[in-house]
């Protein structure tokens, strides 16, 4: 983490506020290029590409891991996946759902410790009912979502949770009024921001859009497009949450808290959905997809916005990874975080100080063939099972992963071997002999 004195001295020269209000706007499933901002000629996100021409857009950020609960706790916890209590979306040795413990301390909490309001709105992933992992026990004050991730795909679901508790959503019984849930997001989101306007508050709104199942109310921005019918629910997916995002930012320009609030948006892993892969290019030059270790598979979009304090249109190539969310934010609100943590604040990367930069970055796929992969500056390492041959890219000359150097730079290799080796925590849940890797 940056040193303490270094981050004042650089708030204290552009004037910064003390304990902005923090928001952090998650999609599911959203490729790295169905955004404007990122290139997307034909999806339309003119909210969300407000945000990176008002504020930075990062360039080499990456998710915590290639599917939904590993990545989300690694956002929540501030851990990578080879230490997250959870690695997959579901136990490899009971194919339950493993929930945080009660020990994981999550960024609500540490915000919350430091005077702030926190609500999350959307798609939880990280505990079942009855559990240690529900978000009231994680730090959250307001909640409203899904709390199961398989849940998570009806998009007009009969019920959703309220603070541990069972909601039916009448209108979406026996024919009634239908009400989408990105929409009950967007304005459970509207509702937080005006109870809490006048305290420090942190808002996780976790959308589920634009994950499959496909369901939208309506397409009519791509309704004459001669596209299959899955791309055209795919894109309105997209536009659709972009103007639910767009009536969470014309709210704080209302209430006159824009400048004292700073807006993330990021997406939750790589493109998920294959109708609009091929369609939109969502996963533009990178291999692979969702569910993989390679650059598609982690890849993710991630944008931050506060008016005069991160310059307009600004662009950051500093490679970082959701497991910094936690970091951050506590220096933004002074608040400490925890020692045994694998992420580093990017407050001087926001505000255009001199960003510390990791030693690696760390990434395992768990399952019937255990995927490792780390990166050292522009070096990619990749290795499948726990003594299986390791691959080596250059991401600066080779961003497909297409030629593996790794009998070229002996010494790299060696130096990755070493941090596979080591870096990881074993976890009873996520074995990985069982499946005959050794």
């Amino acid at each position: 983490m940056i040193n303490r004195r270094e981050f004042l001295g650089a708030a204290a020269a552009l004037a910064l506020p003390p304990r902005p209000n923090i928001v952090f706007i998650l999609a599911d499933d959203l490729g790295n290029f169905d955004l404007g901002c990122y290139g997307q000629k034909l999806i339309r996100t003119p909210q969300i590409d407000r945000i990176a021409a008002e504020g930075v857009r990062f360039t080499q950020a990456s998710a915590g891991a290639t599917v939904c609960a590993p990545t989300r706790t690694c956002l929540m916890t501030g851990q990578h996946a080879g230490h997250a209590t959870v690695r997959a979306n579901h136990s490899l040795r009971t194919k339950e759902r493993v929930p945080l413990s009660a020990s994981d301390v999550t960024v609500a909490q540490v915000l919350r410790s430091a005077g702030y309001a926190t609500g999350i709105f959307g798609k939880w992933g990280l505990g079942e009912p009855d559990t240690t992992g529900l978000p009231n026990r994680h730090g959250f004050d307001d909640w409203f979502g899904f709390l199961n991730q398989d849940h998570a795909v009806d998009y007009y679901t009969d019920c959703l949770w309220r603070n541990g508790k069972k909601e039916t959503l009448a209108g979406n019984l026996n024919g009634g009024r239908k009400e989408y849930t990105t929409d009950l997001f967007t304005r459970e989101a509207k509702r937080f921001i005006r109870e809490r306007r006048r305290d420090p508050f942190f808002l996780y709104l976790a959308y589920t859009a634009p994950h499959k199942d496909l369901m939208v109310p309506r397409d009519e921005w791509y309704s004459r497009e001669n596209w299959s019918g899955e791309d055209k629910l795919y894109a309105a997916m997209v536009t659709w949450m972009d103007r639910g995002i767009g009536e969470v930012m014309a709210l704080l320009k209302e209430l006159k808290i824009d400048d004292n609030t700073i807006v993330f948006f990021s997406s939750d892993n790589g493109a998920g959905h294959k109708a609009g892969i091929p369609r939109f290019h969502s996963t533009g030059p990178f291999r692979g997809a969702k569910s993989e270790v390679w650059e598609g598979g982690i890849r993710a979009p991630l944008l931050a916005r506060w008016p005069g304090r991160i310059k307009a249109g600004a662009v950051s190539e500093h490679p970082c990874a959701f497991w910094d969310f936690l970091p951050t934010a506590a220096e933004l609100a002074g608040a400490k975080p925890p020692a045994k943590i694998d992420g580093l604040s990017v407050v001087p990367a926001l505000i255009g100080g001199r960003q510390p930069r990791h030693e690696f970055l760390y990434w395992e796929n768990p399952g019937k063939r255990f995927e490792q992969a780390v990166r050292l500056g522009d070096w990619k390492a990749i290795r499948r099972g726990l003594s299986g041959p390791i691959a080596l890219y250059n991401l600066a000359a080779d961003i497909g992963e297409t030629t593996d150097v790794a009998s070229a730079n002996p010494g790299v290799v060696k130096r990755a071997e070493e941090i596979l080796r080591t870096v990881r925590t074993d976890a009873p849940d996520y074995p990985v002999r069982s499946f005959g890797v050794v």
